[in-house]
């Protein structure tokens, strides 16, 4: 098949769609991901094509409207609203260079956010599938994870805040969707209920890209819902720069604190609070950041493979992120999660449920001592390494890109 992925956003989103498109090239589909061009080389060497987007999430990030929606935490309404105002203006591109992306797919996967995979399967005829990073099909069990309160009501407040999220964004995206839909797709407009009833209501196959070990699977959930294990993107090739090799040699295993894409309003006062605290809690550290400001105790880095750096380490202090959260637990090493927005608090809860790190710490909180106090209490605590250790050994006892390779085989029987 002629498979296209839509991996639009940061590379917590992109690493794992590579590493899914890998798996599918390995079994001899061709296979294009849909990201931004900042990936051109991580999506090259996994042996894929790329559609460029023009929008990037750094800068985006980086930007001012982009500082409003990391402040807005998990709050639904401003983290969706915050996508739209981020994006309406380069909409009418940004969905243009989907729908080019798309030509002579056999197969569309993609993300909830805007289902563009849907309107374009429909305007080409093909089939479409989802896949899911965190938890988006209404269940009982538990709330969606932008809506943590739901919970205290009970089990029908649970389903109903999967409902009220997916509204809210249909909401949010069907001044820019449903004009598409009427011009170049050329398409009946997308009916008041929005496109992920329709996509529930036809039993679209939906990959989750998480663990049951992690989420363990809601009885409610419906058989087109499969859990396939997390994709990693491993580098096993990978060799150490001489510096890093030398520090880890040097000592005791660091700790490692980095926040991924997400860009601090003050970098340099982050970086000092993150150094102080490491220091404070008497431990070496790995940091995010120029490899000139290391010093004997703290070593900065630019870019290193999480799969080789985290089963190094202590400890890892990170975001949040799906795709970063993944590899701290498969790495077997406890984690502090510093939560900015979105899905990243929900993660950090799952951390601590699962014993394999504290209770989050959120990254508009994070103060010296507070993050001291963290990350000493997480290395000097057995029960938290045993946890994390345990939990590590069953992740990587998985292989989600082959569970997911094989659902996505069978879509075309």
């Amino acid at each position: 098949m002629r498979i296209v992925i839509f991996a639009a956003g940061s590379r917590g989103d992109v690493q794992p769609c590579a590493a899914l498109g890998r798996g599918l090239r390995a079994r001899g589909h061709e296979v294009r991901l849909v990201a931004s061009g900042r990936y051109t080389a991580l999506t090259r060497a996994a042996g894929l094509e790329l559609a460029p987007l023009t929008a990037d999430p750094t800068e985006i990030l980086d930007s001012d409207a982009g500082q409003e929606l990391l402040a807005g935490g998990r709050n639904p309404v401003k983290f969706l609203g915050g996508f739209r105002r981020i994006l309406g203006p380069m909409a009418e591109q940004l969905l243009a260079e989907c729908l080019d992306a798309c030509k002579g797919a056999d197969l569309i996967l993609g993300p909830s956010l805007g289902l563009l995979q849907r309107h374009i399967g429909e305007h080409l005829g093909v089939p479409w599938g989802l896949v899911h990073f965190q938890p988006s099909q209404p269940t009982g069990a538990f709330p969606h994870p932008f809506v943590p309160q739901a919970r205290l009501l009970g089990p029908l407040a649970n389903r109903a805040s999967f409902l009220a999220v997916d509204q809210i964004a249909w909401q949010l995206a069907r001044p820019f969707i449903n004009p598409w839909r009427g011009g170049p797709l050329g398409l009946p407009p997308e009916p008041v209920r929005g496109p992920m009833h329709a996509a529930r209501r036809d039993a679209r196959p939906m990959l989750a890209c998480f663990s049951p070990s992690v989420v363990p699977r809601p009885a409610d959930w419906p058989a087109y819902v499969r859990l396939t294990g997390y994709w990693f993107l491993d580098e096993p090739a990978w060799e150490p720069p001489a510096r890093l090799a030398a520090f880890l040699a040097a000592g005791p295993p660091p700790v490692y604190v980095g926040f991924g894409s997400m860009v601090p309003k003050d970098a340099a006062m982050t970086d000092r609070v993150v150094r102080t605290a490491l220091r404070l809690a008497g431990v070496r550290g790995i940091v995010q950041g120029d490899p000139a400001t290391s010093d004997d105790d703290v070593l900065a880095v630019r870019d290193v493979p999480h799969s080789w750096l985290f089963p190094r380490t202590a400890a890892v202090v990170h975001h949040g992120g799906a795709g970063t959260t993944a590899a701290g637990l498969r790495a077997g090493v406890p984690t502090i999660v510093t939560p900015f927005f979105g899905d990243q608090p929900y993660w950090g809860e799952r951390v601590a449920a699962l014993g394999a790190g504290p209770a989050p710490l959120p990254f508009g909180a994070m103060t010296v001592r507070r993050l001291a106090a963290k990350v000493r209490r997480t290395v000097a605590s057995g029960e938290f390494a045993e946890r994390a250790a345990g939990l590590g050994h069953r992740l990587r006892e998985e292989d989600g890109v082959a569970r997911a390779c094989d659902l996505i085989d069978a879509m075309r029987r």
